[in-house]
């Protein structure tokens, strides 16, 4: 049996409390895990033209990139943050589920 030093136990220690992560990391983490048990392509992608509603919203192209793949997509990613600021500054606990997100957000 191999017993663990007190420089060790710190070091242990330590390495475990950075590896924390922020609310809103570990939210946008489970959201796209739920994302991916419901949809195969992004819930936002249109197959048939081949564009991306989400951003219609902010620009007038709509050409998705990534032909619905949303996994590490950067406009999905900045919708759920966006979508996390909005309901965490109006005041009220964020979805735990990818369903119950877009009745929160509109």
């Amino acid at each position: 049996m191999s017993m663990v030093t007190e420089d060790e136990l710190k070091k242990a220690l330590s390495t475990a409390i950075i590896e924390k992560k922020d609310p809103k990391k570990r939210w946008l983490e489970r959201i796209i895990k739920s994302a991916k048990s419901y949809h195969k392509i992004c819930p936002y992608y249109d197959k048939r033209l081949g564009n991306c509603f989400l951003r219609q919203l902010n620009e007038k192209k709509g050409k998705c990139e990534r032909e619905g793949k949303f996994d590490g997509c950067p406009v999905f990613m900045d919708f759920l943050e966006s979508s996390y600021d909005k309901i965490v500054n109006q005041g009220r606990i964020p979805p735990i589920d990818f369903r119950d997100l877009s009745s929160s957000v509109y």
